[in-house]
């Protein structure tokens, strides 16, 4: 069905106005998440691993523009496709400009534009696997494969017109399985395909902890209108909900956290605190708009054990490098909101209806998720082993990626003064 033409009378001027600022909020979490990881890693890799968050930012904008949009929220009508996959309807943006997005109140590329910061905070997310070893050139292929081999159609699945896993009746109200199972298992599968790092320095810490303060509280400031947009309206209450929840999750996950950290290790870190609620705001994401704020507490401080827990074996096991624990905090942070969804959900959830109805299908969905994008990605990323080298040379990588890849370094070169010129 063709989208009605903008009039002045359809536009829900409070919407557009909350969404617009929604999109721009969630446009800064990428580079929040490029601060976050950059601080992470060693200080001859900040401006490569910063990066791979920043380039996501062109490259998604365009293969969003070209055929993800429409590909993710076309509309097949009844045809059997349209539970899949999406059209060309939308195809560079077309049919949406001066078009009402339906009957949202939302301009057509407004609904497109705050959709578009979702798909490129995602494929971001999977550098967080990737750091340290991967080709930026190889790395930029994937994302744009995946963006539109992915990414896409699992966002049609879960919130495109006919999707099969909203028709299933799970839920995700922000994007748990959409974004964060999506890209926390891509990132797990592709880090395993191109191998682990040659030159692991752990005992050194982060190469810049306030880098990854300042990261972290980003995320925090920019998720408000991940979670809060997400409603696409004000008028109801539930944009207003889900900012609530998204404030206490996060809060209840830092401090779980840093008590973890304080039982098994002797110290609550600044690192750990910014870790702890990106945990919460991870796993509050797909129930944001259908728990109560007193619930997402139990939600945040169940998120940080799940995810903790899970970093920790992920690393203990060591089967797959997940450099920055992406999988852990993203993959297994989504598994687990989305069960928490089935738990705490208002409408369906176990502790108000006694029914394990809703939690049964919201852990087939997060599964579904996982396959697929498990499944897709390591096609992807084997069909790109086959044509061109995945990985630096061994010798950049001891050495440091920025300086051989992008020719800037972290540190500023120190000038040296003749004797003569001293004070």
């Amino acid at each position: 069905m063709a989208n009605p033409a903008l009039t002045e009378d359809a536009v829900n001027t409070g919407a557009v106005a909350w969404v617009l600022t929604s999109a721009a909020l969630v446009f800064l979490m990428t580079a929040g998440l490029g601060f976050f990881y950059g601080g992470l890693v060693r200080d001859t890799n900040v401006i490569n691993t910063m990066m791979m968050s920043v380039a996501s930012m062109a490259i998604v904008c365009l293969t969003w523009v070209v055929f993800g949009f429409s590909w993710a929220f076309g509309d097949n009508g009844g045809a059997a496709i349209g539970n899949i996959v999406g059209n060309f309807d939308y195809s560079l943006w077309m049919n949406l400009d001066m078009k009402m997005w339906g009957d949202s109140g939302l301009p057509g590329l407004c609904f497109a534009a705050f959709q578009m910061t979702f798909a490129i905070i995602a494929s971001a997310i999977i550098s967080g696997s990737l750091v340290e070893r991967m080709r930026f050139s190889a790395y930029s292929i994937m994302l744009a494969l995946w963006s539109l081999l992915i990414y896409a159609p699992l966002c049609h699945w879960v919130w495109g017109p006919g999707g099969w896993i909203a028709e299933f009746g799970a839920l995700d109200f922000a994007g748990g399985t959409v974004v964060h199972i999506s890209s926390g298992v891509s990132g797990l599968v592709a880090g395993a395909i191109v191998g682990p790092r040659r030159h692991v320095e752990k005992e050194l810490g982060p190469a810049n902890a306030p880098f990854v303060i300042l990261g972290g509280s980003l995320l925090w400031f920019g998720w408000l209108g991940f979670n809060g947009g997400s409603a696409l309206s004000v008028s109801d209450g539930v944009a207003a909900r889900a900012v609530a929840t998204t404030f206490v999750a996060a809060a209840s996950s830092m401090l779980t956290w840093l008590m973890l950290e304080r039982l098994f290790k002797g110290k609550s870190t600044s690192v750990g605190a910014s870790v702890g609620a990106v945990a919460g705001l991870v796993c509050i994401t797909p129930g944001a708009g259908f728990v109560t704020p007193g619930w997402s507490i139990a939600i945040g401080a169940l998120g940080a054990v799940w995810c903790y827990v899970s970093v920790e074996v992920v690393n203990k096991v060591n089967l797959v490098d997940d450099t920055l624990d992406a999988f852990g905090l993203h993959g297994m942070g989504g598994i687990g909101g989305a069960i928490l969804t089935g738990i705490f959900a208002l409408d369906g959830g176990l502790i108000y209806t006694g029914s394990f109805e809703l939690l049964g299908k919201q852990i087939v969905g997060a599964l579904a998720g996982v396959a697929f994008s498990a499944i897709g990605t390591a096609i992807i990323v084997v069909a790109l082993r086959l044509v061109m080298k995945l990985r630096i040379p061994e010798e950049q990588e001891i050495e440091g990626v920025d300086q051989h890849t992008h020719g800037e370094t972290y540190h500023s070169p120190v000038k040296k003064y003749p004797p003569d010129e001293r004070v």
